[in-house]
């Protein structure tokens, strides 16, 4: 349900049932392999591809994973190339066509479905992966999900990203807003590791044309490569190539000798321990009491071990609370299984969560190896049903949430207007992303240690009503006290880009007199904004929540 993913879906469930099944003895890849030829630009020749509406294959390429939003644009341009995106965006400010670009599709708003969009661009061809020797640093395509960019890494030279876990997701849009995932507590967010990107940015005077801006100190572009730290997709222009490599890996780099592509970025884990633990929900039992007991066990845990350097920052832990019509709520905790300790770690963090709570819980736990946790098809969920609709909410966590919120988050979790598909994530954060200043990239919100994520996924278009009001009004109550928005402070610290959520720039949602900007940029935004006006000073790539050039 997300643009960049928490790192486990409504059906992981059957991840840890296969793994447990024997799956995992499909076995671990070994050391790393020698040489990996990077792939190329999309298959040979590709495109540019234009389909319009009464084309075959129009339908098929208008929609994203949220079914809610539907666009119909004059063209869909499916690439193959930079060049050809050059092309693309040029045709779009020549005819005054409003653009929209399309990774990965993972978006939980329409800024790619906008009635006012005439060009869809779609990058999936876009799909390198691969070590460029002259940038000394991995090169990765807009249009490579993230399970191609794990396979591919680890296959390759035996490193990986601390990125999403679910593997469809687009790396165009995952990277830019600043991903996170199952390793980002032990090597920090994504874009701490981002070295540099190619954009297509349009000038003053309507001309399309390619920038390469890298995080070096004397790059006269670094701005932009800044702004692409977290700052969001569809903001200054068209992503064509992410560059990779870890800072401490920046002075190899800079050697007179070729570096080892095997010491640019983490190594990734040989095997993932991953335990799943279940609670059922019986009103006897899961009382008010035991119920947010466990919450804030949970997050407690997470202000106390969340630090730069814990002996805990490998472990990874998502809270689904699922709605009581489910039938159950659970705990996903995954961990490095060659980490010393790693079961005992685990199980005292299981136990910490429990304490207190009077309830017995479910579950089991088991080893696989780190290629098929992160790549495993039934992450992703894509086809799992004809029509997938949701809405999603989101918010920072620095601290545990306060009683009254989590009188709240129980009372909606158990009312009558809820289903089974809603429901709400708290996601493990911290760890060595709190090691980067706030300024050091576009993710200003680097004291948190958790995420919380409020969703509801449903299949009709009649059911839109009831879903979102039930989200909406969880949300709204949950931050009470601020204006229904997680205005920052001493618990809250605003929402992520990456869950994008229109109804912060709405009054009637947000009434705390904060700026939506405010909520997902802090005091970044300014310098986003004059950012903007350099690289974008025609407002070509905008959206509902895009940056605005400065008034």
């Amino acid at each position: 349900m997300d643009q960049d993913g928490p790192g486990v879906r409504l059906n992981r469930r059957g991840l840890l049932a296969a793994a447990a099944a024997g799956l995992a003895a499909a076995g671990s890849p070994g050391g790393a392999v020698a040489a990996w030829p990077p792939a190329g630009p999309g298959p040979e020749g590709f495109g540019p591809v234009g389909v319009r509406p009464g084309d075959a294959r129009y339908e098929s390429l208008l929609r994203g994973d949220n079914h809610r939003f539907v666009g119909r644009p004059d063209e869909v341009r499916v690439v193959g190339s930079t060049a050809q995106v050059v092309q693309a965006v040029q045709d779009a400010v020549r005819d005054g066509r409003r653009i929209g670009v399309r990774s990965g599709g993972h978006c939980f708003e329409n800024f790619t479905a906008d009635p006012a969009i005439r060009l869809l661009l779609d990058l999936s061809p876009l799909d390198a992966v691969g070590w460029d020797p002259s940038r000394r640093a991995f090169e990765v395509g807009p249009g490579a999900t993230l399970g191609r960019v794990y396979r591919t890494l680890f296959t390759g030279w035996g490193v990986t990203i601390p990125a999403g876990g679910c593997p469809e997701v687009g790396a165009g849009g995952h990277l830019v807003g600043g991903g996170y995932g199952p390793l980002s507590r032990r090597y920090g967010s994504v874009v701490d590791h981002l070295y540099g990107v190619e954009v297509v940015v349009v000038d003053r005077d309507g001309t399309a044309r390619t920038v390469v801006a890298t995080r070096e100190p004397g790059d006269p572009h670094r701005d932009l490569w800044w702004a692409h730290t977290g700052g969001g997709g569809g903001n200054f222009g068209v992503v064509t190539r992410y560059w990779l490599r870890s800072p401490g890996a920046d002075a190899l780099a800079a050697g007179p000798a070729a570096p080892d592509p095997g010491a640019m970025l983490p190594p990734g884990p040989s095997e993932m321990l991953e335990a799943l633990v279940e609670w059922t929900w019986d009103r006897a039992r899961t009382t008010e009491q035991a119920v947010t007991t466990l919450i804030r066990n949970f997050c407690t845990w997470h202000e106390r071990h969340s630090d730069p350097g814990s002996p805990y920052e490998a472990l990874y832990a998502i809270l689904r609370l699922a709605h009581q019509d489910a039938g159950t709520f659970s705990m996903v905790v995954q961990i490095d299984a060659g980490v010393p300790g790693a079961a005992d770690l685990v199980k005292e963090f299981v136990a910490h969560v429990n304490a207190g709570t009077g309830l017995a819980p479910g579950g089991g736990s088991a080893t696989a190896p780190w290629l098929y946790v992160m790549t495993w098809p039934g992450n992703g969920e894509s086809g799992d049903i004809v029509t997938r609709r949701y809405k999603g909410k989101a918010g920072y966590l620095k601290r545990s949430f306060t009683g009254p919120q989590l009188s709240s988050i129980y009372r909606h979790l158990t009312n009558g207007t809820g289903n089974a598909a809603c429901g709400m994530l708290i996601v493990g954060y911290g760890g060595q992303v709190r090691a980067v200043r706030p300024d050091a990239t576009a993710v200003a919100q680097r004291e948190v240690v958790m995420k919380a994520v409020y969703h509801s996924v449903w299949a009709r278009e009649e059911d839109d009503a009831a879903n979102l009001a039930w989200v909406r009004e969880l949300y709204r109550e949950v931050y009470g006290d601020t204006g229904g928005v997680p205005v920052p402070g001493e618990v809250s610290d605003g929402s992520y880009i990456n869950y994008p959520d229109v109804d912060l720039a709405d009054p009637a949602w947000n009434t705390s007199g904060v700026p939506w900007h405010v909520l997902y940029y802090k005091e970044n935004y300014p310098r986003l904004q004059r950012v903007k006006a350099h690289w974008d000073p025609r407002d070509v790539f905008r959206h509902a929540l895009s940056v605005e050039l400065p008034r």
